[in-house]
């Protein structure tokens, strides 16, 4: 009989697990019951949030450099380095965890730190860098990360606009001749889990806006501002799938940086080396926080599971809570999915007790498909 091997790539359990801890504790679930189990870890992530976490658990650098936060002020920001490519992560400069308090900065978040730590990922020679875009804090259309890269956005009086979406209603004119220009030489690939256009009913306010705090009021607003924006960078490029990511950052990446997109699992499993660690395992294990709809368009554990089942290797998946049928489950290439829910009802424990109860799911793994 073919001697087992395990690949666990899994994303975060958010709020209870980062991605190295969820395969540890599967890992060690697993052992209990088949000792001496050959198992592989591949942290995974989809550009979003934890994505520099997953490059550096795969073997490159962490770097960090201190940047503009979204209301200003300086924070700490990481990206990671392989020789000459970088993965940088729009979040770690520009994200929600980076609002003092949670207080929401809806009309005026900028994203002047994103291209701050693209300037550090140049400064230290990378000519591939991947950006993953999500979880951000802003809707500015990337323009003041652009800012940070030399564009100057000026209103009608040759005076800088005001930071964030809101300031692009009084833009005039933009001039982006003193871009970086070693951003020329590089190839800048938008690293996004979400394909949506900048403005309009699937943009980017209309779709994202409430979460960063934006009003009904606020969102009419930042739509109008960036749709002014767009007119004048170019209108044919906010339409394009990504241009809405992380409040419209992707936008800017596209427009002005050259940037093209991917969706992020595929670029990220690439990047980690995905291919031969599959190509050495008898069962994958993936899985994120909440299995749900949202995970079936282009969340982590759907790429590695339609990767591992071109390759016809079984999958199945460890999740927090499962909102999956399973004949959803099927078509996404996952075999069974084991809820943390199914072991403990009450969803506060069940965060709080993520790791345990990861073990005991891990366990249960093993006796159904490795004893």
């Amino acid at each position: 009989m073919e001697t087992a091997r395990v690949l666990v790539a899994a994303d975060k359990f958010k709020g209870s697990l980062t991605a190295v801890q969820v395969a540890e504790r599967v890992t060690a679930g697993l052992r209990r019951v088949v000792p001496g189990l050959e198992v592989e870890t591949l942290p995974v992530a989809d550009g979003g949030d934890g994505t520099v976490a997953a490059a550096v658990a795969a073997g490159f650098e962490r770097r960090e450099a201190r940047v503009t936060g979204p209301v200003g002020d300086p924070v700490t920001a990481a990206y990671a380095l392989r020789g000459s490519t970088a993965v940088v992560e729009m979040a770690e400069a520009s994200g929600l965890q980076h609002l003092p308090d949670g207080v929401f900065a809806p009309l005026t978040a900028t994203t002047y730190g994103s291209g701050e730590l693209l300037s550090a990922a140049l400064d230290a020679g990378a000519t591939t860098i991947v950006f993953g875009v999500g979880g951000s804090a802003t809707t500015d259309g990337g323009a003041g990360m652009l800012a940070a890269l030399g564009a100057r956005f000026l209103d009608a009086d040759g005076k800088p606009v005001g930071p964030g979406g809101g300031g692009l209603a009084a833009l005039a004119e933009a001039d982006l001749s003193g871009l970086d220009p070693r951003l020329k030489d590089v190839d800048l690939i938008l690293a996004s889990d979400v394909d949506n256009p900048l403005t309009g009913p699937k943009g980017a306010p209309e779709v994202y806006g409430r979460q960063k705090g934006a009003s009904e009021e606020d969102i009419a607003v930042l739509d109008a501002a960036l749709a002014h924006y767009a007119s004048i960078l170019g209108p044919e490029k906010a339409a394009l799938p990504g241009a809405g990511a992380a409040g419209g950052i992707g936008y800017g990446a596209l427009v002005a940086l050259g940037a093209r997109f991917r969706p992020g699992i595929e670029v990220m499993l690439d990047v980690l080396g995905f291919a031969p660690a599959l190509a050495r395992a008898t069962l994958v294990i993936t899985g994120e926080g909440s299995l749900d709809e949202q995970t079936l368009h282009g969340k982590a554990p759907a790429g590695v599971a339609a990767a591992a089942r071109e390759a016809g290797i079984e999958v199945v998946a460890v999740c927090g809570r499962l909102a999956l049928e399973p004949e959803a489950l099927e078509r996404a290439g996952i075999r069974r999915a084991y809820a943390l829910a199914d072991l403990e009802p009450d969803p506060a424990v069940s965060m709080a007790q993520a790791g345990p109860l990861l073990e005991r799911a891990a366990e249960s793994i093993a006796r159904d498909f490795l004893s």
